[in-house]
């Protein structure tokens, strides 16, 4: 009998548990886009966010789209950062590394606590998807922008 009664306590736990928890769908147009704030970007870039870090996910996922000229400051994250390149032509660079061309379809992988930027050629927009997450609070630390110097080289 106390198998039973254990049995029906977890059965109906589990069914607690999974009515808890549902779809949900944020539609599109809903969320607003952004321009990039100044001291994160050089340049106009504006952003969509898909996904805010919240329990029980940290992820964070942005649409950004780069004018021409347009890149982040030099920046980490904590976990790495995904880009996947969505259209137009664009730069991504690891401090020290050389500056790499990406496409649509590329998929940029930045190991934990590398530091880098990523934006649109001086010529060509750029779109990418971002995606990180959050440890302790934290995305990335932000450091100083990116020179025209740096920017144009080869």
């Amino acid at each position: 009998m106390k198998t039973v009664a254990t049995a029906f306590a977890l059965t109906a736990l589990v069914t607690a548990s999974a009515l808890a928890q549902r779809i949900v769908i944020t539609p599109s147009g809903t969320r607003p886009t952004i321009h990039g704030p100044a001291q994160a970007y050089t340049g106009t870039a504006v952003a969509d966010t898909l996904v805010a870090p919240n329990d029980p996910s940290h992820v964070m996922a942005v649409t950004i789209t780069f004018e021409p000229g347009a890149r982040t400051a030099w920046h980490n994250h904590p976990a790495g950062q995904y880009l996947i390149v969505t259209s137009g032509v664009g730069w991504v660079q690891e401090r020290g590394g050389k500056k790499r061309e990406v496409h649509p379809g590329d998929v940029i992988w930045t190991p934990p606590g590398v530091f880098h930027w990523h934006g649109a050629t001086a010529t060509n927009a750029m779109s990418h998807l971002a995606i990180w997450d959050f440890v302790d609070g934290s995305g990335g630390e932000l450091k100083e922008h990116v020179s025209d110097a740096e920017y144009l080289a080869d």
